[in-house]
């Protein structure tokens, strides 16, 4: 599968459109996170633990666009985005959304 966030594949020719693709994870934060972070905060820098959960949600949202967009046969999706929200307190979000389409 061909994941992109412009709205072409360079060298390919978009025959079919199918369609709004969708994933979404909601993560919750975790206890000994939110402590290191609480420390970081203090001093300054990176927070690694935040980052990881980041990185991880975006791949479970990929994922599961990914499989949508295989089960209504295109063979890339186009025009990714991603979006944020918070659900719950301490709970958050992460949706990745684009358009499915067959290209040749």
């Amino acid at each position: 599968m061909i994941m992109t966030n412009v709205n072409t594949v360079p060298g390919k020719k978009i025959v079919e459109h199918f369609g709004i693709v969708q994933g979404s994870t909601v993560r919750a934060k975790h206890v000994g996170r939110d402590f290191m972070a609480s420390l970081k905060n203090l001093v300054g820098g990176e927070l690694k633990g935040y980052t990881e959960l980041l990185q991880d949600s975006r791949k479970e949202a990929m994922k599961r666009m990914e499989e949508q967009a295989a089960l209504m046969g295109a063979n890339a999706v186009v025009n990714i985005r991603f979006a944020t929200s918070s659900v719950a307190q301490g709970a958050a979000e992460l949706f990745a959304y684009g358009t499915a389409v067959r290209v040749e």
